[in-house]
């Protein structure tokens, strides 16, 4: 345990039974819970958001969702160089040291929580290291890749993958508990609207910790970085990691190339958000910024001098194959759109349904408390629990009848539910009486997350097949890097349609992009004369 790893082939049959296997799988089940702790890091900002709201924290509602997106941008951001950590630093090496790194947001979330009068610059730098937690899905997936063999593949990305994202999950069920209880000390606040748990409603007037929502990942972090350092390896043949150097060096390379993301993304952030919230003002349009943020970065990352510029280069040969930006595209339609609505779906129950929409002179407000709203923090947790839990199910299908084909069937599920989302969106934005129309609505949402998790288990399956052994893990990390901005692009979009009083175009546009990729889908995968048939 702990020790570096020499001639590693997984597809030797009878390495794989004797020593591969286990070896495999314990690195696999401490890759899991940490990963599972940077999605829960990286995404609380859309649950401690809708508290920040029940308990009067001095912010207007477009404020506090620049918390998500900020958390987004930076989190997809940093996925580009943790791409291609795991061969310039070994895979126990990052695992350890990114899931330690956590603990700073987590545990400043924890401090500015307790005072309602912390300044929002203090709030938006902690979302942005929050997306830490969020580059550390590009580094999991790409190690994990070498571990196992290629019949396995589909598997075992999507366990990592799927248990990974069930920090989503956990993170919306277990910070509305911890919030209320006063487990870490420090003074409760009191509830000015009525908030909710799994388990009901939490009536205004009661006392909140809202401050254990940063702290209890604590708990976890500890104990899980000691597991990293103590149970993982570096796997060190040609293929996989070289020339990592000891791990101090490969710690401080870490950090170099994690400083160029946060560069990067901050600038990107400067040029969109408004002024009244830090940035420049000049409302620079997300579409054309987010493609000089991941451009700028790959540069910078190229520029890099020395040995680690020459490994970058070696691995930048996957931006030369035509596989790499299609599966892109696709990736970012099914784990695109899952970390998206994850990201703002609690806060889009809460301003759709949590207030009544009414004409007062002539004019539609959206201000009104709607006292037969459904509790955001009781439902907000459903979609990413099935999203994830059904991942490893859509991989080992995809195993079997090949992923192609499971993807283009789940395209246009997520093409319908989509647009049956945007219809009752729609009705309850315009209603005196929203409620009328959440059962649909979520039952619809509940079908594209359902699709969103089986696609993310069959793009896993397409890539390990589609590429050789050497390049799956950087185009693992690249795409989703590309993909994670959708917990960017989905929350902005959706808060600014919100805020024209028109949410359901957020997600016609969204299944407009679904009907693209079933194109791609097809030209590359599906047609007769495919470029590899139904991998």
């Amino acid at each position: 345990m702990g020790q570096d790893l020499r001639n590693w082939n997984p597809e030797d049959e009878a390495f794989w039974k004797s020593d591969g296997k286990a070896i495999a799988n314990r690195n696999l089940w401490i890759s899991i819970p940490s990963l599972l702790c940077g999605f829960a890091v990286w995404l609380y900002w859309g649950i401690i958001t809708v508290q920040m709201l029940n308990l009067g924290f001095p912010f207007e509602k477009s404020e506090l969702f620049t918390l998500a997106a900020i958390a987004g941008l930076t989190g997809a951001t940093l996925r580009i160089p943790s791409t291609f950590f795991i061969r310039i630093a070994g895979g126990r090496n990052t695992i350890f040291f990114t899931t330690a790194l956590l603990m700073i947001p987590a545990a400043g979330a924890g401090l500015a929580l307790q005072d309602p009068n912390t300044p929002l610059w203090q709030f938006q730098i902690l979302a942005f290291l929050s997306g830490i937690g969020g580059g550390n899905f590009a580094s999991s997936m790409s190690n994990i890749s070498f571990f196992f063999p290629k019949k396995m593949q589909g598997y075992s990305l999507g366990m990592n993958a799927g248990l990974g994202n069930f920090g989503v999950t956990t993170m919306q069920i277990l910070v509305p508990l911890a919030m209320t209880m006063g487990i870490f000390g420090g003074e409760g606040m009191v509830l000015q609207n009525t908030s909710g748990t799994l388990i009901g409603k939490i009536p205004a007037g009661t006392v909140t910790y809202i401050q254990n929502a940063g702290f209890i990942w604590l708990v976890f972090l500890i104990p899980l970085a000691f597991a990293g350092w103590f149970g993982m390896n570096n796997i060190r043949d040609e293929h996989v990691s070289p020339d990592i150097g000891n791990p101090f060096s490969a710690f401080g390379i870490i950090v170099f190339m994690l400083v160029i993301g946060l560069f990067t993304a901050a600038c990107g952030l400067w040029l969109m958000l408004p002024e009244n919230v830090g940035g420049s003002g000049f409302d620079v349009s997300k579409w054309i910024v987010l493609p000089l943020v991941i451009a700028a970065t790959v540069l910078l990352l190229r520029m890099i001098p020395g040995q680690v510029g020459k490994n970058l280069q070696h691995q930048y040969r996957i931006f030369g194959n035509k596989h790499t930006w299609a599966m892109t595209v696709i990736y970012t339609m099914t784990f695109g759109s899952f970390i998206g609505y994850s990201a703002a779906f609690a806060l889009a129950i809460k301003v759709i349904f949590g207030f009544q929409h009414i004409m007062v002179d002539g004019v539609m407000t959206h201000d009104t408390v709607n006292p037969n709203g459904p509790s955001a923090l009781m439902y907000a947790w459903m979609g990413p629990f099935i999203g994830a839990l059904i991942r490893p199910i859509g991989g080992s299908i995809s195993d079997k009848i090949g992923g192609a084909k499971v993807t283009q069937i789940i395209s246009v599920v997520m093409v319908a539910s989509a647009l049956g989302v945007a219809y009752f969106m729609q009705q309850a934005y315009a209603s005196a009486t929203p409620e009328d129309y959440f059962v649909p609505f979520l039952i619809l949402f509940l079908i594209l997350f359902t699709a969103t998790g089986i696609g993310n288990g069959s793009t896993f399956r397409t890539i390990a097949v589609v590429f050789d052994k050497e390049q799956a893990g950087p185009v693992l990390g690249w795409t989703s890097a590309v993909a994670a901005y959708g917990a960017f692009i989905i929350p902005k979009v959706l808060g600014e349609q919100i805020k024209l009083a028109t949410p359901e175009l957020a997600l016609y546009g969204f299944a407009a992009f679904y009907m693209v990729c079933i194109i791609i889908n097809w030209w590359f995968y599906l047609r007769k004369n495919a470029y590899v048939k139904n991998p």
